[in-house]
């Protein structure tokens, strides 16, 4: 059944996200999940990454949003675990509007992790329309061995 509220739409994005990570999908089950995650998403929406350490391009559209998944959480290897935890969902005065405040805590390459995040999220008929993630990129780098990787990237961004 395909969450309808704020709520629960984050927390399957979060969740499917976690699968992304840690799953250890062929390719089969990799490409539903994309599909999968793609689909909480309206068909044109605006998702940013005001933190990334690269500049936040704006993700317009589902097609946008699975490449996004297939490139970075879909890619990411060492994770022997990746999970949200201590999700909680703050109602706002707009009933499309959630703020979700929660970690991914877990493990990668033999070393425990907490990545605190916190989404700002509007939620249209059960997809997601616009949302603003503010995530620790430095962190998620550093628990997946990237940070020489993240900072030659900034270094030749100048």
């Amino acid at each position: 059944m395909k969450p309808t509220t704020p709520g629960e739409v984050v927390s399957a994005v979060a969740a499917g996200v976690s699968r992304l990570v840690a799953g250890r999908l062929d390719q089969h089950q990799l490409d539903e999940q994309l599909d999968q995650l793609a689909a909480l998403y309206a068909e044109h929406t605006d998702v940013r990454h005001p933190f990334a350490p690269l500049g936040d391009t704006p993700l317009r559209t589902r097609a946008d949003l699975r490449r996004h998944f297939a490139s970075g959480p879909a890619r990411t290897v060492g994770a022997e675990r990746f999970e949200p935890e201590g999700m909680l969902i703050h109602q706002t005065a707009d009933p499309e509007v959630v703020v979700v405040e929660f970690s991914y805590v877990g493990s990668a390459n033999g070393s425990p992790f907490s990545l605190p995040c916190i989404f700002v999220v509007r939620v249209r008929d059960g997809e997601i329309v616009e949302s603003r993630d503010y995530s620790n990129h430095v962190e998620l780098a550093r628990a997946f061995g990237r940070l020489d990787e993240l900072a030659a990237a900034l270094v030749e961004a100048g």
